[in-house]
């Protein structure tokens, strides 16, 4: 019985360390993220998965200074997206295919709509920034 609560308890702490740890972009880079459903990391931290041919949130409201990351939660093999703001050179990722990530920092207020370029007559969001 004790050996039994050390493995799972040495299991449970690896699925915590997995869901959690930081991970580069790469195939599978974003699958921790992807499984555990959490918009914000902290106050200066968000994340927005492209999960559905959509982007979830797809309304963003963050403080000035904030970092958003995309990552595309899509199961392989799925086209890759992007995600490029409306406005001409504020951002534009390159394709992110399932488990690539892009992040971009919000530095000004102001309202930055953004879509997919593949998608863009459906794929939309945008980020609020009071």
């Amino acid at each position: 019985m004790k050996r039994l609560i050390v493995v799972l308890g040495a299991v449970g702490c690896a699925i915590a360390v997995a869901c959690f740890s930081d991970r580069s972009s790469g195939p599978g880079a974003g699958a921790a993220e992807c499984r555990v459903p959490v918009t914000v990391i902290d106050s200066l931290h968000y994340i927005v998965a492209i999960r559905d041919f959509a982007f979830h949130p797809d309304t963003l409201h963050v403080p000035a200074g904030a970092t958003v990351t995309w990552i595309n939660c899509e199961t392989p093999p799925q086209e890759p997206h992007t995600t490029t703001s409306d406005t001409t050179g504020i951002w534009s990722s390159v394709e992110l295919n399932p488990g690539d990530r892009f992040s971009h920092t919000f530095a000004t207020p102001g309202s930055y709509p953004y879509h997919c370029i593949p998608h863009e007559s459906f794929m939309r969001g945008a980020i609020i920034v009071p």
